[in-house]
This record gives C-alpha cells, sequence and structure tokens, in this order.
C-alpha cells in the first residue's frame, strides 16, 4: 500500500487488536439457505469472540449450523476499520467453560436474562483499516 492508498490491509495481529477493543459485532449465520444477522455485543481475547445470548433464534440456527461469519467495525472522524472473522460457533455446556466465561467482561445491554455462552473459535480474519477523506473530484 502507498502512503496514497486510502485502504489498508490489517494482518492477523493487528486484526485481533481490533476485536479485542471493539464490543458490538454482527452474527451471521445461513440455515437452509437462508441468511441471518443478528447485532450482538461481544468480548474477545483475540483468538476468539465471546457471546452471551437467550434461547431463541440465534441460538437454534447456532447449534443447527455451527459455521459463523462475524464482523465488527469502528470509527473516528480520520479513520474507520472492519474485521470480518470465519469460524465455528460452539455453545459452552460444560459449566467449567461457563464458570471461565463469567469472569469475561461481557454484559447484556439490556436487562435481558441471557445466561447461554457461544464461543466462535476463530478459523480466519481479515480486516481494513480506510483514511476518511473527502471524496475525490470527478472530473
Amino acid at each position: 500500500m502507498s502512503s496514497d492508498d486510502p485502504v489498508r490491509v490489517l494482518d492477523r495481529d493487528e486484526c485481533r487488536e481490533v476485536l479485542k477493543g471493539a464490543s458490538v459485532g454482527r452474527l451471521a449465520t445461513a440455515v437452509g439457505g437462508e441468511p441471518d444477522i443478528y447485532p450482538v455485543n461481544f468480548y474477545s481475547d483475540g483468538s476468539s469472540i465471546l457471546i452471551r445470548t437467550a434461547p431463541g433464534t440465534k441460538l437454534l440456527e447456532l447449534t443447527v449450523h455451527d459455521t459463523v461469519a462475524f464482523e465488527c467495525d469502528g470509527w473516528t472522524d480520520d479513520e474507520a476499520w472492519s474485521v470480518i472473522v470465519h469460524g465455528t460457533a460452539k455453545q459452552l455446556d460444560h459449566q467449567a467453560e461457563i464458570d471461565e466465561a463469567d469472569k469475561a467482561p461481557l454484559r447484556p445491554w439490556i436487562p435481558t436474562l441471557k445466561y447461554r455462552y457461544v464461543r466462535i473459535d476463530i478459523e480466519s480474519m481479515s480486516g481494513r483499516r480506510f483514511r476518511r477523506e473527502p471524496e475525490p473530484e470527478r472530473w
């Protein structure tokens, strides 16, 4: 990337840092050929993503088809970034896993009971950072 290029590809370590610094993303699933996207708050240690949820469509879809995509992004006045993850989602069932997940700084945003944890093990990820500037002249 040249210094004039407004888009820069992030390496794996930079993607991990973006994930670790973010708290809101979108979980994408597909069941029976029908895609769904869910906004979620999450916690990431850089190698996996942890979400809390309640019984319902999202959790059901994850038990039917565990391969997911996940995206988080953010921006300031000067730049924006996006990281996309592909991985395998698994509901945490063992008490030791749940106890460990309870220690993560992850709380529901709304006053609902969400005691089901899902961990996404990251298989691949890619990211971009974008310089935010005015649109160039067309002519």
